[in-house]
């Protein structure tokens, strides 16, 4: 008899699907966690009677939080794995859902989204490093798609499940403590899958490290931080996050207040937006590798979801029509997403990939929780069409800032072509 082994190939696949999925999850309980407290908003009112932009406030220190934390998680990642870095971010989500869940006072609940912050900080220099090393290059785009729709995916969970939970008890304290317990499910699923985690050991058919990361890890830690280029990929993030925290936190309220759409109607906004956007990653997935200027895909979609929203600003849509238009900019959103982490990997400098990743990846934090308490003040102050206006302008200023990225990558590569 001839024992049959799998074909090299059928392995690679295997290896990179189970690699991507565990990523995919962990990405999507990040997000989830990103949305913790806003869906509890209106019980929180009920509760304790804030205000907007008090609420407004939880959400920026969970961001300052996330964005001081996933700087400095980018080095430790980069000196000890990202494995462990991983089961300490998800047990930290696990703490902060039971901190919520027994929060008697404002104070319990910045407590909480201290501790969320903290789990959600290493989440970017994590996977992005996993998945660099782990994926086959062939499968990378896919492996970017997947992440991105997966966040989504946690983003679009996160408001049926709380609120869910929280309206079928009665409690909004059970929701954030079934949050809790999912944390602790999926840290479990990691740890038993830990191998295919492994970023110390790379997959193979993974380009081992150029010879420039040997140069690179020779220099002073923080070289990377005088390249042009991480200071733009910063900027691009703050901007697009700047306009995603916007719908994400007060697009419904908005939407209400400008269209007299039902709160119950207009609560599925946020997460017609992520399903949109987590489509469009399944397209931009592909567009990766057929389109050689990056920039070109993520600056045309952009520009569309931009129109879209203030097209929706402007107040002369039908109400559902303008709630669909608000849903349909996340497909924009969604397109360039893997065009987007592929460009940062084309501008990162080799050897530093979790401080790239963790450096770049905090102007998303910054955005929040910048962006959250800005917008909630508008929203206090009944400049609601601003929600829509301003998220438009922000995503015109990340395009711009892609624009300059692309241009650098592709100077880089003239440069190497003609050396």
């Amino acid at each position: 008899m001839h024992s049959s082994s799998p074909a090299p190939h059928d392995a690679s696949l295997r290896q990179d699907a189970r690699t991507i999925g565990l990523i995919g999850l962990a990405h999507g309980s990040s997000h989830f966690f990103h949305m913790l407290l806003p869906p509890l908003f209106p019980f929180l009112i009920a509760e304790f009677g804030f205000s907007y932009s008090e609420l407004g406030l939880l959400l920026s220190v969970f961001f300052v939080v996330s964005g001081v934390g996933q700087a400095l998680s980018g080095f430790i990642v980069d000196r000890i794995g990202a494995r462990p870095v991983l089961f300490f971010a998800l047990a930290s989500f696990a703490v902060a859902g039971f901190t919520a869940a027994s929060a008697g006072s404002y104070a319990g609940l910045i407590a909480a989204a201290v501790l969320a912050g903290l789990g959600n900080a290493p989440f970017h220099p994590v996977d992005f490093t996993i998945l660099n090393k782990r994926v086959s290059p062939r499968r990378l785009g896919h492996g970017y798609s997947v992440h991105g729709i997966s966040g989504n995916l946690g983003w679009a969970a996160a408001p049926i499940f709380m609120a869910g939970i929280a309206s079928a008890t009665g409690s909004w304290r059970v929701a954030c403590a079934c949050g809790a317990v999912l944390a602790l499910i999926v840290l479990a699923v990691m740890v038993i899958h830990r191998d295919a985690l492994d970023d110390r050991a790379g997959a193979p058919g993974v380009a081992a490290p150029a010879p420039g990361a040997a140069a690179l890890q020779a220099e002073h830690p923080l070289a990377f931080l005088r390249l042009p280029a991480v200071w733009l990929c910063f900027s691009f993030f703050f901007w697009s996050t700047c306009s995603l925290s916007a719908i994400q936190s007060f697009a419904s309220p908005a939407l209400q207040s400008l269209y007299d759409i039902p709160l119950t109607t207009t609560a599925l906004v946020v997460t017609g937006y992520m399903l949109c956007s987590a489509a469009g990653m399944v397209l931009g997935g592909f567009l990766v590798g057929r389109v050689a200027r990056l920039e070109k895909t993520i600056s045309i979609c952009l520009l569309a979801s931009a129109a879209l929203l203030a097209l929706v600003g402007l107040q002369v849509l039908p109400g559902m029509v303008a709630l669909a238009l608000t849903a349909l900019a996340g497909a924009g959103i969604g397109i360039a997403g893997p065009s987007r982490d592929m460009l940062i990997k084309q501008a990162a400098p080799a050897g530093a990939t979790g401080r790239v990743y963790g450096t770049v990846y905090s102007g998303l934090d910054l955005g929040f929780s910048l962006a959250a308490p800005v917008f909630g003040a508008m929203l206090d102050a009944g400049m609601t069409a601003g929600i829509f206006h301003g998220s438009a302008a922000a995503l015109v200023l990340s395009v711009v800032s892609a624009a300059f990225v692309g241009i650098g990558v592709a100077t880089r590569r003239r440069v190497v072509a003609a050396a």
